[in-house]
């Protein structure tokens, strides 16, 4: 969701400390999805990373990398029951490692607070802690370069259908308070469905927001813009966002806008009204958006808050979440010309992210007491457990 260029401010991946394990002619059986798992068997800074598939008996299979604890592949049937990779990335741990060349959050477990923090400075327990800036002067993404999407999760379990990646981020960590451990368990369930658990403590007060940055696209071809996805987004109100993306700390009815999507639409069929402020800035869609499905301080995660549709494959994805915002992020910085997985240069607005979340910015605006944000705490203690519900089911409309 973010720009790259800005991603990189400040600092860089020691690329330098890759060293392939793979080679040696050796050969591996590919993927569903093409991927051979010699490409990602490799040691990064002392800790050996592996790409892991995870699959059911109903034509699904997922494959993941414990470099950023990142899903790189989500393979489903299509109408006809072809096996479609729907998610974009690279096919090799080098391309995810290299931050300078190729950066990206492609499928990243994103920790320890996804999305964006204003002017990088977060006050807990009355005092300020000042943040690594990686996006303009704001923290995105824990940090981006140094966060947890290019840190190597422990494998903590796994199984034929399942994951736990696991990391430890020390006190102190890109100016976080806290010593958080934390994990993220995903799991494909027989209905064709990655379902994501996100779990966190600390030993001392912080504040966590962890979410999954897959970029979906349904329609079997990446290599073509995705504006034909169609989208249903299961909210009445979305927080407008300045030209820098930090929300204003307004929350806006979506009725007569653009960011209106409770009836099911293309995307194509709005992202170009240029003339709506919040789509000029962001040059598409990258917006949270305010969820039905959370109500009384709890979200229901059983009601759908957000689904993404593809005419061409017939391939329809619903998500479900307990968190009470979710950003969508339709690919407005793709288009850069890297070769990805398979060899593809994704164009822009390729692809959408459905990322749950605390909405961006919340500990700037709960310390504020901005009206409406109170239900977005993102504040975690010595004691507490971070819970976050993150689903992501396919079928065939």
């Amino acid at each position: 969701m973010e720009n790259f260029r800005n991603l990189l401010l400040g600092a860089g991946l020691a690329v330098a400390a890759l060293t392939s394990c793979a080679g040696g002619g050796q050969s591996a059986v590919e993927t569903v999805s093409g991927l051979n798992p010699a490409n990602f068997d490799t040691t990064l800074n002392g800790k050996k990373t592996e790409l892991i598939t995870i699959k059911n008996s109903n034509g699904m299979e997922v494959c993941l990398t414990n470099y950023g604890g990142r899903v790189v592949s989500i393979c489903v049937p299509d109408k006809d029951g072809k096996p479609t990779d729907v998610v974009l990335g690279y096919d090799n741990i080098k391309q995810y490692a290299d931050t300078l060349n190729s950066p990206s959050d492609y499928g990243s477990s994103v920790g320890r607070y996804a999305n964006r923090i204003k002017d990088s400075k977060i006050v807990v327990d009355g005092k300020t802690y000042q943040l690594r800036a990686n996006d303009n002067e704001n923290c995105l993404h824990g940090g981006g370069n140094t966060g947890w999407l290019n840190k190597v999760y422990d494998v903590q379990e796994k199984t034929d259908s399942s994951v736990t990646f696991a990391i430890t981020a020390p006190d102190g960590e890109n100016g976080f308070p806290g010593t958080v451990k934390a994990t993220a368990t995903y799991v494909v369930k027989s209905n064709n469905t990655l379902d994501i658990t996100f779990g966190a403590t600390t030993d001392k007060e912080t504040v966590v927001n962890m979410t999954n940055h897959s970029y979906f696209n349904l329609n079997g071809d990446p290599s073509k813009e995705g504006v034909d996805q169609v989208m249903y987004i299961n909210a009445d109100k979305f927080t407008p966002a300045d030209a820098k993306y930090i929300p204003t700390g307004e929350i806006k009815e979506v009725t007569g806008t653009p960011m209106d999507f409770r009836k099911a639409h293309a995307i194509g069929e709005t992202i170009v009204d240029t003339t709506y402020d919040q789509i000029r800035n962001a040059t598409g869609y990258d917006h949270n958006w305010c969820l039905n499905t959370f109500k009384d301080g709890k979200g229901d995660d059983t009601q759908v808050a957000a689904s993404l549709y593809s005419p061409k494959t017939g391939i329809l994805l619903e998500v479900f979440t307990n968190e009470p915002g979710i950003q969508v992020y339709t690919g407005n910085f793709q288009g850069t010309g890297i070769a990805c997985k398979h060899g593809i240069k994704y164009p822009k607005h390729v692809s959408v992210c459905f990322e749950s979340q605390k909405y961006p910015d919340s500990p700037t605006k709960i310390v504020a007491k901005t009206k409406g944000w109170e239900i977005s705490n993102p504040y975690l203690k010595p004691g507490e457990k971070y819970y976050s519900h993150l689903v992501y089911k396919f079928s065939v409309k």
